[in-house]
């Protein structure tokens, strides 16, 4: 049997990735992405690709009604915590009514098995690592806020409609075809983009936060796989990199992939949780997800020598600032 699956954000970094997963699996795929922080090159051979927004209704409405999706994977968002507190009506629009659109055509469609959504980490604010699925979420940014919304939304869909769903909160996911030229957000992808540029690896404060960083192999193929397997259906699971590191430890280790002499440059403090990485046993028991099995020297080599093939990119100016208040002066010179 052949399934039909809708995967948004497809020409982005993970999305692409879960799409040639599914390929290869069998499954007939439709990208929808608005190209906004993905590539037309990103989208894989063989899936369709239609330009529009998760924002619009009608676009979306009308994508159900030509095609009767099995399966739909919402990983479209802009998913910058730092920069969201400065963007509050995007990201809610984007994060939360994108997604509400999609659930709402899902529960009328009458055909979706199962919708598959990307939350993150960042709904467990300044919890205590490692953080595990069955705390509290306690959002401290308006893009975890947003995150938490939906999961709340699709928690209260299944009840009431019978949508099922599975969420996945990874973390700091890096690798190959990610948007390097994105100075906001993917810190191994602005440290690499400024080591090509021949620039210093800016870091806010003292560099001592601690972050978990997972390969896209170890975070797109389980999200795939997951719909095949029905334990994973109504849970939400931690899925990415299990060792933390100070950013300190990383600007050192991209250096070293990317064959420079590491030089950083420590800009004043922002406001973000200081350790955020999150336990992944439920993954294991359940996905029966591997720990680490791209180690970040590998997945940095790889990345590195993609990103040397890739080249230096201009990096981007988010043009739509709407608080200009406490924003880091590194980011507020480049509102435009």
């Amino acid at each position: 049997m052949t399934f039909t699956s809708l995967v948004t954000g497809g020409a982005g970094f993970i999305g692409s990735h879960v799409a040639a997963h599914l390929l290869h699996a069998g499954h007939q795929v439709v990208v929808l992405d608005d190209l906004s922080g993905g590539f037309a090159a990103n989208v894989p051979v063989g899936a369709v690709l239609h330009e529009g927004s998760v924002c619009d209704p009608a676009t979306v409405d009308e994508l159900f009604r030509t095609h009767q999706f099995d399966y739909v994977f919402h990983l479209a968002a802009y998913a910058a915590e730092g920069l969201s507190h400065f963007i509050k009506r995007y990201n809610y629009t984007n994060n939360v009514i994108g997604s509400v659109n999609l659930i709402n055509a899902s529960v009328n469609a009458g055909t979706v098995r199962c919708f598959v959504f990307t939350s993150s980490i960042a709904v467990y604010g300044h919890a205590s690592p490692p953080m595990t699925e069955d705390l509290t979420p306690t959002p401290v940014d308006p893009y975890g806020i947003a995150k938490y919304a939906v999961e709340q939304e699709l928690k209260v869909s299944h009840e009431m409609f019978g949508l099922p769903y599975i969420i996945f909160r990874p973390h700091n996911v890096y690798g190959e075809r990610q948007n390097i030229g994105d100075r906001y957000r993917n810190v191994i992808g602005v440290f690499m983009n400024q080591i090509l540029r021949g620039e210093e690896c800016t870091v806010f404060g003292d560099g001592e936060q601690t972050r978990a960083f997972s390969h896209i192999d170890d975070v797109a193929l389980p999200i795939a796989r997951s719909i095949d397997n029905p334990r994973a259906y109504g849970e939400v699971f931690n899925i990415g990199g299990d060792r933390p590191y100070s950013l300190n430890e990383l600007a050192r280790a991209v250096a070293e992939a990317m064959d420079a002499p590491l030089r950083v440059r420590h800009l004043d403090a922002r406001h973000e949780v200081m350790h955020a990485f999150s336990a992944h046993d439920k993954a294991r028991e359940i996905l029966e997800v591997e720990p680490d099995s791209v180690s970040l020297a590998e997945g940095l080599a790889q990345m590195a020598a993609w990103a040397k093939k890739h080249g230096p990119q201009e990096p981007s100016a988010f043009s739509g600032i709407e608080v200009t208040r406490n924003m880091p002066p590194s980011w507020r010179v480049v509102v435009r």
